[in-house]
């Protein structure tokens, strides 16, 4: 997919998320071209009464102005001035409550894509990511849908309903204003560029600066017992300074865009002033001695002209709105994806025991149409060990994550000679089991940890699995009832690996997908976790990623996957 066509589709998908709220759109439009009308109808009575007392402080004459007609113009002008605000109240509003239910809606969505197991599984570590995108990144839409949305349509209708109005009066002055106009959106587009592509690196940035806060915070009583919190923090402020500095960027571009389009539009109404000006004066070059616009129509569309591009720089400035909206949905898409774009099958897992894997041609793209995986031929036999290894951004884990059932893919995927994409979801995931860099604990005891993997199991149970995992002497004295904090803390990183393992014995599952279990030990943890799974592994289909094959040699096979020319840098 070029960039134009991911562009194409993002719009696409901005529309659609607009749709539901389509008929508030109508009316805040609605409201917003009543409001012009009125502006053209108020600045006509205003140009009337100038001209009329014009004429009488020339001529002497006050009698000759109707009192009625007076009164009337007064009464319209003060009309104008009391609705006009109340319509742009009224039109906000609208645009307010669509915006609301338009991000509550999304914000449903993704919860509840979130609530389906091939999405926990396949979000498992990263929380705090998950929280800012959730957070942060659906109300980064709100500028988008409150402004943006209304505005693009204003600004094209706008000019529009003015020049209809001008051109009977003064055909120049219209083609000065039709040939100006494009200028504004012009620049606008140039500098919008640049401004969507820093409001998606700073939307990235802060969806990694809260996981990693989020990461500090949970590991404060460490980084305490280890007098490292000065350390954190100074690496926290470093990190927010970055991110202010980026973001002073951010606006520092904004800033310039909004003074380019301001520029434009100025010297845009200063030529029609001098044009209309020199006419009133006779000195115009092709009509020496000729008004060709007489002085009440002259001050009409002088006073229309700053209104004809209020609309186009007002869009200017909510261009910026629009490339937030577009950063923010294109981080979201991975989460828009989760567990929703692999066809839900109805075929029943018939088989038992450790499953045999093949996958041909795969193929696993981002929603910018960048290569995530690219898969030839991978078989996998029964029962069978695989080590998979590859440079960062290669598509180990999406790869894992296309097991899960939590990616869309091209290509063919079989277990047991039965299309994964055809099996029912949730038999298939009974039949498996993932470890993530980063296993989920809970704050209460060794046993309550345990028993999220299986609920049922009794202490008898328990304390096997534990003696399987070469973890019963070191639990010894407090045993079942050894107290566990969020994030595990109590226990050491390597022992903590052997408590993830321990839930994968409970589970008993004949498939085990394991993303880097040791990414965070030392050396010597690593081996040992590596030859506790291979006595663990024996008699299990296993898919094993890790950078590392120190302690490995066990295995029966080992993939290497390589980066393809445009892949992402997402695993």
């Amino acid at each position: 997919m070029t960039d134009k066509a991911a562009a194409q589709a993002l719009r696409q998908q901005l529309k659609a998320l607009r749709a539901p709220q389509t008929r508030r759109f109508r009316w805040a439009l609605g409201l917003a071209l009543s409001n012009v009308a009125l502006l053209i109808g108020q600045y006509a009575v205003l140009a009337w009464l100038l001209n009329q007392w014009l004429q009488a402080s020339l001529h002497d004459s006050w009698q000759t102005i109707e009192p009625t007609r007076l009164y009337a113009a007064g009464v319209f002008l003060v009309s104008c001035l009391l609705i006009r605000p109340l319509l742009h109240y009224w039109r906000e509003r609208l645009c307010q409550q669509a915006s609301l239910q338009i991000r509550q809606g999304l914000r449903q969505r993704l919860l509840a894509l979130l609530a389906q197991p091939s999405a926990q599984l396949a979000h498992s570590d990263s929380e705090g990511a998950l929280a800012s995108q959730i957070l942060d990144q659906v109300d980064a839409l709100d500028g988008y849908l409150q402004r943006y949305v209304v505005q693009a349509q204003l600004a094209v209708l706008a000019p529009l309903l003015l020049l209809i109005v001008v051109f009977p009066l003064s055909p120049l002055a219209g083609a000065l204003l039709l040939l100006t106009a494009p200028l504004v959106p012009l620049f606008m587009i140039i500098l919008g560029q640049a401004a969507a592509n820093s409001s998606r690196r700073q939307l990235q940035a802060l969806s990694r600066l809260s996981g990693r806060f989020l990461d500090l915070i949970r590991g404060m009583k460490g980084l305490q017992q280890l007098q490292a919190t000065d350390l954190a923090q100074q690496q926290v402020a470093d990190s927010v300074a970055g991110y202010r500095e980026r973001t002073m960027a951010v606006l520092r571009l904004a800033f310039l865009s909004s003074a380019v389009l301001e520029f434009f539009a100025a010297l845009s109404i200063a030529l029609v002033a001098v044009y209309l000006g020199l006419g009133l004066l006779g000195l115009l070059p092709w009509a020496k001695e000729q008004i060709p616009v007489p002085y009440a129509s002259a001050l009409f569309i002088l006073l229309l002209a700053p209104e004809f591009y209020a609309p186009l720089r007002q869009l200017g400035s909510d261009y910026h709105a629009k490339a937030d909206a577009e950063a923010a949905l294109t981080e979201l898409q991975p989460l828009l994806n989760a567990g929703a774009v692999m066809p839900q099958g109805e075929q029943p897992y018939q088989a038992e025991g450790a499953p045999e894997i093949s996958l041909q041609a795969v193929r696993v793209l981002s929603a910018a149409g960048r290569a995530r995986l690219a898969v030839d031929e991978i078989t996998v036999a029964a029962a069978q060990r695989v080590l998979i290894q590859g440079e960062s951004g290669a598509g180990k884990t999406t790869l894992l994550h296309v097991l899960l059932g939590g990616l869309a893919y091209q290509g063919q995927v079989r277990v047991n000679q039965q299309d994964l994409q055809q099996l029912n979801r949730q038999d298939w995931l009974n039949q498996l089991d993932y470890l993530s860099q980063n296993p989920r604990f809970i704050s209460g005891t060794l046993a309550d940890n345990l028993r999220l993997a299986k609920p049922s199991a009794t202490d008898a149970q328990l304390i096997k699995v534990l003696e399987q995992v070469g973890l019963a002497e070191h639990v010894s004295v407090r045993g079942l009832q050894l107290p566990l904090f969020e994030r595990g803390l109590g226990l050491s990183g390597g022992q903590l690996s052997r408590v993830a393992l321990a839930q994968l014995l409970l589970r008993d599952r004949p498939l085990w997908l394991l993303d880097e279990p040791t990414a965070h030990l030392d050396d010597d943890s690593q081996l040992q976790i590596h030859a506790l799974l291979e006595r663990l592994s024996r008699g299990k289909t296993l898919l094993l990623v890790s950078h590392s094959a120190a302690g490995l040699n066990w295995v029966d096979q080992q993939v290497t996957l390589t980066r393809v020319e445009g892949q992402s840098d997402a695993s």
